[in-house]
């Protein structure tokens, strides 16, 4: 029985999110597994240590070539932490002789984990865009939405990568951050979001970063048993359609890149991907893009509840809030 604070499921009927389709393909994002060296609460795809789940060497082995074949101009690493994948660096090498651009999504504390000392080094080295988890300036909301002593290791992170020349004025080396909300509520507007977290940084930590990105929270996987138990999956439900923006269709993420999980099936986002909700058209997987020459312009894009997500108030996509820059991140 849901709590007294939720729509019962049986009044409860979800709108029906618009048809889009696909612009020109762009960017690859891959999940090369879902071990991690944290368990976060908000976390869609369920990552944690004990996940054992990994990309194999011979599937890896088929992304450069993809990359190279449909002259893409970034790839775009994820998991779990992607970095604990032993085939990670090789990886990143071999996309940047491709001059691709690479993005690591880092939860900061993998900076610190042992086995990772010259992580930072690395990523410097090769010039990867750093896309950094930080989901607030305060030790107690990192800590409680992330793990207890969170929030100190990443600052630690964060040091490292600014001594390197991450997220410094004038430098190449960019670092942006993440932001998700705690709870069932759409995040603040990015622009002012930023300005906060540029001030309270410096001035508590001396921490510098490029931008600051604000994503909503998708009711799937860990968030929404979160939401269940506290009996408000139907209302934060409802808070996505009814903030919907029709003009957020425009510039979401899923128009112009693939999501590639860790066995190798290829999907129109990571959400997707988490619900098991394959790409259309006539390639399921890594081999038949090398296959297959195929025109990506047009094509329709699967869809479903928590695409509102996405299309919600100023919108989000990995690349941050879609109206507060009035482009499509992904196409900066």
């Amino acid at each position: 029985m849901l709590p007294p604070n939720d729509i019962p499921a049986s009044e409860y009927r979800s709108a029906v999110f618009p048809e889009i389709h696909r612009d020109a393909l762009r960017t690859l994002q891959v999940n090369l597994g879902y071990r991690c060296n944290q368990s976060c609460i908000h976390c869609h795809v369920n990552a944690g240590p004990t996940r054992q789940e990994m990309m194999e060497p011979a599937t890896m082995a088929l992304i450069p070539k993809v990359l190279a074949k449909y002259e893409l101009q970034c790839l775009d690493l994820t998991g779990g932490a992607p970095e604990l994948h032993p085939g990670f660096r090789d990886l990143v090498i071999q996309a940047r002789h491709l001059n691709i651009e690479v993005i690591d999504r880092c939860n900061l504390t993998i900076l610190t984990e042992p086995g990772q000392d010259d992580l930072a080094e690395f990523l410097a080295q090769q010039r990867v865009t750093v896309v950094a988890s930080l989901p607030c300036y305060e030790a107690e909301n990192v800590d409680q939405q992330r793990g207890d002593g969170v929030f100190k290791r990443s600052l630690l992170g964060l040091r490292q990568l600014n001594h390197l020349g991450y997220g410094q004025p004038g430098e190449e080396l960019i670092l942006n951050l993440v932001f998700n909300p705690q709870g069932p509520q759409l995040p603040p507007p990015q622009a002012q979001l930023e300005e906060a977290y540029r001030k309270e940084l410096m001035q508590r930590y001396g921490i510098q970063f490029t931008n600051l990105f604000s994503l909503a929270n998708m009711p799937i996987q860990r968030f929404a048993k979160q939401l269940i138990s506290s009996g408000q999956l139907y209302r934060y439900q409802q808070l996505l359609e009814a903030a919907h923006n029709s003009q957020n269709l425009n510039t979401v993420m899923c128009r112009n890149l693939i999501s590639v999980n860790w066995q190798g099936k290829l999907y129109d986002c990571d959400f997707n991907q988490q619900l098991n909700f394959q790409l259309k058209g006539p390639v399921d997987c890594l081999e038949d893009l090398l296959k297959l020459k195929v025109q990506w312009t047009d094509r329709p894009i699967v869809v479903g509840s928590h695409c509102f997500g996405c299309t919600a108030g100023d919108g989000s996509s990995c690349g941050g809030a879609l109206q507060s820059a009035g482009v499509n991140p992904e196409q900066k």
